[in-house]
């Protein structure tokens, strides 16, 4: 018999003495009030896990544990004005880097079975999306004259289908402009849609060793240098593959290297899909596959929005919804490391609704997770001497 609930079980998962040390260099207990950063941690994962639409929801759900509170690492659950108090003061840095620290762990045992591409190559998949937000409230979200936003610039690492870097900007901020600052890795290749089509950008990138996979514009100007030969064993798909140069005078100086261009035909939408990159010798077929392979970020936006919490915050300041963000983010690479350990096959979303509904159950984690519909086994019967008159 398991004394611990499930809850308690996937907190125990977490690395405290790493969180510990960036308490310390961040210097974010200093004013805690009786509410440590891991009990501040604690409490907002519940509200991801629990899904809890408010501060209530958090100190009220948190206080019917009571006597499972010293498994997660609290002493006691927190008033709603306490957890409103340090989202609002307690830097949300801390839980950025948390994130990353925990990446390097349970994000190695996340990587799922996808399709093997034979290169060797580090695939990572660039987009973005737009998290609106109500400008009555959230007046530092500027986005339109009656709209607020904030925008999660994030670099997928196609392995684990996790976020290797996120930058969350104002709503206003360019796809292009968002993606500068991103972390660059020699060798690595960079699948994009066509809001990264910015030669600045992709020249940066050409010159830190990185190849990349665009969709160019429709409007962009160059000449075939030469056209290339389709390979008998081409995709179907394939439409036609040439080396080009730009001839616009602004995208020419900004990149004055060769590219190559392939156009594939896309199915599903009825359309022509012309893409660029600068890597001359895989084969057109892989070009077209690492294109395909980027709708893996759309379904990365689609799960994280859906299945957790960051479509409506419990705080309203810069602060508070920045922490519920990244929180968000911690809470989705536990998701993906039960998900990969589990021999149950999971959908993420039934993994999360279970979960959810088992929080406070006392259950062992592992055999839940392998076997989630096990039927309890009866007790054995006792052994009972029959009477013979």
């Amino acid at each position: 018999m398991v004394n611990i609930t499930l809850f308690s079980q996937i907190i125990s998962k977490l690395d405290t003495s790493k969180f510990k040390k960036l308490v310390k260099s961040h210097k974010s207990d200093r004013h805690q009030k009786g509410f440590d950063s891991w009990s501040h941690l604690v409490s907002m994962l519940f509200c991801q896990f629990a899904k809890s639409q408010s501060l209530r929801d958090i100190s009220n759900g948190l206080r019917s544990a009571t006597g499972n509170l010293n498994h997660l690492g609290m002493l006691k659950a927190p008033s709603k004005s306490t957890v409103g108090y340090q989202n609002k003061n307690r830097s949300w840095e801390l839980f950025r880097d948390y994130y990353y620290v925990l990446l390097e762990s349970l994000g190695q045992q996340a990587h799922m079975k996808r399709t093997k591409f034979r290169i060797k190559s580090k695939i990572f998949l660039l987009d973005a999306t737009t998290i609106s937000l109500c400008l009555s409230l959230f007046d530092w979200a500027r986005y339109k004259t009656k709209k607020g936003a904030v925008k999660m610039h994030t670099l997928l690492d196609y392995d684990g289908h996790l976020p290797a870097y996120v930058n969350i900007t104002d709503g206003k901020t360019a796809d292009n402009k968002g993606a500068y600052d991103i972390p660059l890795l020699k060798g690595s290749v960079i699948v994009a849609d066509r809001f990264y089509n910015d030669f600045a950008l992709l020249n940066v990138w050409d010159s830190s060793g990185v190849y990349f996979v665009v969709r160019h514009k429709d409007n962009i100007k160059f000449k075939t240098v030469k056209e290339l030969e389709l390979p008998q064993d081409r995709h179907q798909h394939l439409l036609k593959e040439e080396i080009i140069e730009l001839t616009g005078v602004q995208s020419k100086d900004k990149y004055p290297k060769k590219l190559r261009r392939v156009a594939l035909w896309d199915e599903e939408n009825q359309q022509t899909v012309e893409v660029i990159t600068n890597q001359m010798s895989w084969t057109a077929n892989t070009i077209t596959e690492l294109y395909k392979a980027r709708w893996e970020v759309e379904i990365f936006f689609r799960d994280i929005k859906q299945q957790l919490h960051i479509k409506s915050f419990i705080g309203t300041s810069e602060n508070a919804v920045m922490i519920q963000i990244w929180t968000a983010l911690i809470t989705i690479l536990i998701l993906k490391a039960l998900k990969a350990q589990a021999k149950h096959p999971w959908y993420l979303s039934n993994l999360v609704a279970f979960i959810r509904l088992n929080l406070f159950v006392k259950v062992d984690l592992n055999q839940w997770l392998d076997n989630p519909f096990a039927k309890e086994q009866p007790p054995p019967n006792k052994y009972i001497q029959g009477v013979l008159f």
